[in-house]
């Protein structure tokens, strides 16, 4: 009888990096064929990660599954076509206003950089603003020309968009409804040491992570929308709405809010610097206060892997036909439980952990 192979942990190690790379460009052949409906399922589960938190506390309190989930997906679509019809009238009017306030704006911010550039000749400085303006003014006009070409064409795709969201739409619904069954099912073909801990980690995080970052985006925006509007910022709204979802990206709103406030310092600077402190006081009321009652730790990464890991997530996205947009959402969630799978590893192979360093640097995994 020929005993079990047995391979040293470093020879195991060894092979998992080129057999996951061929599995993943095996996977990448079968779905780029299939692009967009993976993407489109993705999303669909995403939604109903989201509408199952309200299912599941109103199934709690003795409803119904079936009649809870009729009433949250009820409510869903009633807000969002009363959100349709309020916001995206105003949204494309102030965004077709904005395309075409452009390039006023940008020659004014020229005006400025040539002011500069005579301040600094005076005083003997490098002088090389001459170009950068020409070129900025290229750039970005190019960049308004095609957002005016992307939003014709976005509203000449209608159709197209309206049976995308019906498809997601519906795949939700069915998620919603049998998405604990599809689980379970899946659980079965798992390593039954691994099973408990993987649906925990990935309920856990998803769900907790994406609700807690829209409702974070909803809460920003509404309360951006409201400060602008006081403040008669123009194209408050459309700013709002696109610093507050741009908090589904950590980091992304940040430099959404410098980039709206120098845009709107080209016309006004005041106008920009109030932008500027009216979005980061908002923004730190939102973080500091709601922000840890809301999501507490769900995440656990650091910072910097955080960073590393949206980048990575964007190309990966790409590769794999899913959209760059969508591999940036996904990003932070799969960085989070990939460190719990790997924490959770490495307490089963007894690896020990390394002296010095702070406590709560590591996540541990999850009660199964």
């Amino acid at each position: 009888m020929i005993e079990r192979l047995v391979l040293p942990p470093w020879l195991r190690l060894g092979l998992i990096l080129p057999l996951l790379v061929l599995n993943l460009w095996v996977l990448r052949q079968l779905l780029l064929p299939l692009a967009p409906f993976p993407a489109l399922f993705i999303g669909a589960a995403l939604i109903a990660f989201l509408l199952d938190i309200p299912t599941r506390w109103l199934h709690g309190r003795g409803l119904p599954r079936g009649l809870a989930v009729l009433l949250v997906v009820g409510l869903a679509l009633g807000l969002l076509v009363l959100s349709a019809l309020w916001l995206v009238p105003r949204l494309v009017e102030q965004l077709v206003g904005l395309i075409n306030a452009l390039p006023g704006w940008l020659s004014e911010g020229e005006r400025w950089l040539n002011v500069l550039e005579e301040w600094a000749a005076e005083r003997g400085l490098p002088t090389e603003f001459g170009d950068l303006s020409s070129s900025l003014l290229t750039r970005t006009s190019q960049v308004a020309s095609q957002l005016s070409q992307r939003l014709l064409s976005l509203l000449g795709a209608t159709v197209g968009l309206t049976v995308n969201t019906l498809i997601v739409t519906v795949l939700a619904v069915f998620l919603l409804l049998g998405g604990e069954a599809i689980v379970a099912g899946l659980a079965r073909w798992l390593p039954a040491a691994w099973s408990g801990l993987l649906l925990t980690t990935l309920g856990r995080t998803f769900r907790g992570y994406f609700a807690g970052q829209v409702v974070l985006a909803l809460i920003l925006s509404g309360a951006q929308m409201v400060v602008f509007t006081l403040l008669g910022i123009p194209y408050g709204v459309l700013f709002a709405v696109l610093i507050g979802f741009t908090t589904l990206v950590p980091y992304a709103s940040a430099v959404t809010i410098l980039l709206v406030s120098l845009l709107l310092a080209l016309e006004d600077p005041r106008t920009g610097l109030e932008v500027l402190a009216a979005a980061i006081s908002v923004g730190q009321v939102v973080d500091q206060v709601i922000q840890p009652r809301l999501m507490g730790s769900i995440v656990g990464l650091q910072p910097a892997w955080l960073l590393v890991s949206l980048p990575l997530g964007a190309r990966f996205g790409s590769l794999m036909g899913l959209g760059e947009l969508l591999g940036l959402l996904l990003a932070v969630p799969v960085a989070s439980c990939l460190k719990t799978f790997l924490d959770a590893w490495a307490t089963q192979l007894g690896l020990p952990e390394v002296p010095g360093l702070p406590q709560g640097s590591s996540l541990k995994p999850p009660p199964e």
